[in-house]
């Protein structure tokens, strides 16, 4: 089961993220969306996209987005499992910034 998803979505100026998120949190097992932009063009914004949930549908996350205009640019990150692993820092994280 999901239980949380980080998407790179390019979407149109409208729907607002607020009616984006909105639309997101009503689909069964999605339990909290954040929405983030991170840029802005004259035709549409790119936004970071979280969704957490006890058991996400990535199906109905995709079906949803098309319906409002947006596509997913990248799958950045998935949480899977009966809890969330959060990240830790590791030596090799240090060494992929030299």
């Amino acid at each position: 089961m999901i239980r949380r998803l980080v998407l790179d979505v390019l979407k149109p100026h409208n729907p607002s993220v607020v009616e984006l998120s909105e639309a997101l949190s009503h689909l069964k097992g999605v339990e909290g969306v954040n929405v983030i932009i991170y840029e802005i063009d004259q035709q549409v914004e790119n936004a970071k996209v979280i969704v957490a949930g006890s058991s996400i549908d990535f199906e109905s996350i995709e079906k949803k987005l098309g319906e409002l205009g947006a596509t997913i640019h990248s799958v950045d990150e998935v949480a899977a499992g009966k809890r969330i692993v959060e990240k830790v820092k590791t030596p090799q994280d240090r060494s992929a910034r030299m």
